[in-house]
């Protein structure tokens, strides 16, 4: 196993994105020199990101200054970097290598024994939960995900990223842009397989062959598509599909528990007895009890999958168990910001039909209305997934749920317009669900503060926009206002 990259000095163009903020801390805390640009750093304004950054000793410079200095080996972009980018051309009038973010993380990969998380749902939560289980069983793990962990953020940091001195890196492994492929870890764990970015044919592909370049290989038996890729690990996992939540119901079948250290192909590694009550949820895995603080049935499952990577690696359940019992959360990931007067604020990364879906059915526990809010992110996603997102937030929404939207995010570049969020919206009234559209966001609380009940969750939902977060602040801030 190689245990040097290719390069010392690195440059960063579009630092800021959270998969390139990751892999830029990670080299410098392995020693490497790093420094990058953003079109989100402007001058004399404060940027949390660049202050992060810049506190691990990293350089950053606004978009189109320059700072590609002649000691710089490596050019490192993102594929939202066009050529038509300042620093890319100084790079080419230099000569310098220039590498996608993606090409760079296989190399990181090459450097330590490698868990890959893949699927087109939950890969950051899970990533986070493992990292959380080897870091108590003291094998001082790395991490390079694409959300922030709490327990990191809370350190002063952006969170994506650390490094440990033990064997183990966790690293996120995305298919949207069809990087999955390039990976080659120790192990290889698949969530499940929806429609998202791509068609499933495609999809298919890209996850057989992360399949066929993992040394080990764990799939969740749950979803029909990933179950379809299955190696027979013994560590495959199933989660039992016979669900109590307070004030909301599912049932299917449910499969029987196994040996926490032999699980096999005919005994499946099965959870049993879940339950949430409120944001918390709980189950037992071959007499082990699990409890976790964040809600959901699907985050049951990514559970499920950090624990049986870690029974791979040879972590125990009970250390398993009394790890997950202090896991945090990370950052948009059914962040609970509070209750006022009945109202329960919740931000959530949510972003395609199934994930969005997903995300309504875990807080519909929490008070007898929920209303959610999305943003949709890109007018070509938003078409490709506009029948899935009618189709499966109809499903998901209880008679008293409400689902409103705000426009398409517009993130630059040459979009065409030709779809809007209230055209979602306006399918969705035809299949008779409460369903609004307020175009500008900066209005949504106003508007839809009448529909408040004395018990009711208020969700947002979105993903891509930086902004996000800071919006969720706003809300929350105006709703204390609102309700004092």
């Amino acid at each position: 196993m190689n245990n040097k990259l290719s390069h010392k000095n690195y440059f960063f163009i579009g630092i800021a994105g959270s998969g390139m903020s990751a892999i830029a801390q990670y080299l410098k805390a392995v020693g490497n020199s790093v420094a990058g640009s953003d079109r989100q750093f402007v001058s004399g304004e404060q940027n949390e990101n660049r202050t992060a950054l810049e506190a691990e000793g990293i350089i950053c410079y606004e978009q189109g200054v320059g700072g590609i200095l002649v000691d710089i080996d490596c050019v490192v972009v993102s594929t939202a970097i066009e050529d038509t980018v300042p620093e890319v051309q100084q790079a080419k009038a230099l000569n310098k290598r220039i590498i996608k973010r993606s090409e760079l993380l296989a190399e990181i990969v090459t450097t330590k024994k490698t868990v890959a998380v893949g699927g087109t749902s939950g890969k950051s939560t899970t990533t986070a939960m493992l990292f959380e289980i080897l870091h108590h069983a003291a094998l001082k793990p790395s991490v390079i995900g694409g959300a922030g962990l709490s327990r990191l953020i809370k350190e002063g940091k952006i969170g994506n990223a650390a490094f440990g001195e033990g064997e183990w890196l966790i690293i996120e492994a995305d298919e949207s842009d069809g990087s999955i492929v390039q990976y080659h870890p120790e192990v290889g764990l698949l969530l499940n397989i929806d429609k998202d970015h791509q068609e499933m044919d495609e999809l298919m592909k890209l996850f057989s062959t992360f399949k066929t370049n993992s040394r080990h290989f764990i799939t969740n038996l749950t979803h029909p598509l990933s179950a379809s890729l299955s190696s027979g690990s013994r560590f495959d996992f199933r989660c039992s599909n016979q669900l109590t939540v307070d004030g909301y119901q599912l049932t299917v079948n449910s499969q029987p528990t196994t040996d926490n250290s032999q699980p096999s192909t005919v005994n499946i590694l099965s959870p049993s007895n879940f339950h949430q009550n409120g944001a918390q949820i709980s189950f037992e895995v071959s007499g082990q009890q699990f409890e976790i603080n964040t809600p959901g049935r699907h985050n049951m499952e990514n559970a499920m999958a950090a624990i049986a990577a870690a029974l791979l690696i040879g972590v125990d359940l009970q250390t398993c168990s009394t790890a997950l019992i202090n896991y945090e959360g990370i950052y948009r990931r059914h962040q609970v910001y509070g209750q006022k007067n009945g109202v329960i604020l919740v931000d959530d990364f949510a972003h395609n039909p199934v994930k969005c879906a997903r995300s309504m059915e875990a807080c519909q526990p929490f008070t007898e209305k929920l209303i959610a809010w999305f943003q949709p992110h890109g007018y070509a996603p938003t078409r490709f997934l506009r029948h899935d997102f009618v189709e499966e937030i109809s499903r998901a929404l209880r008679p008293q749920d409400e689902i409103w939207m705000s426009e398409i995010y517009y993130a630059g570049g040459t979009a065409v317009k030709d779809i809007s969020a209230e055209d979602l919206i306006n399918d969705l009234k035809l299949k008779g669900v409460n369903a609004f559209f307020v175009s500008d966001r900066n209005q949504l609380l106003e508007t839809m503060r009448p529909h408040f009940t004395s018990s009711t969750t208020l969700l947002l939902m979105g993903a891509r926009d930086p902004s996000l977060g800071d919006f969720a602040k706003q809300v929350w801030e105006k709703l204390l206002a609102v309700n004092s």
